[in-house]
């Protein structure tokens, strides 16, 4: 699993560099209200709604999905799925949002509105 993985540094470079890549934000809906920072350019997708679908995340361009879990346990989820439908240029960002924010990389204020999925 950690050779799919991204460090804040080398996704930094990746993004400085301008090369095509996506970058999706996976967090609970929870997650994102205790913290609504978001890394620039990211797209934000429900977790479940990529379980369910997992095309919301291109298989021909590279990606990175990060989340706020400990041990970046919603990723990790995500990666597997996508790795199991022979996704091959998918990754995780190691450490997520927070080992992003660590490093002093540039964050935004999410502003979209999202639903809180109460499982019911």
């Amino acid at each position: 699993m950690e050779q799919h993985s991204i460090t804040p540094e080398a996704l930094h470079a990746l993004l400085a560099s301008n090369r095509e890549v996506l970058v999706f934000d996976v967090r609970l809906p929870l997650d994102l209200l205790a913290d609504s920072d978001i890394i620039p350019g990211a797209k934000r997708i429900p977790p479940k709604d990529v379980q369910e679908n997992p095309s919301l995340i291109p298989k021909e361009i590279d990606a990175i999905v990060y989340c706020t879990c400990p041990s970046d346990k919603t990723s990790r989820a995500i990666l597997r799925k996508a790795l199991a439908l022979h996704f091959s240029r998918i990754k995780f960002l190691k450490g997520g949002l927070d080992g992003w924010k660590a490093k002093g990389y540039p964050v935004e204020p999410y502003t979209q509105s999202f639903h809180l999925d109460t499982g019911s």
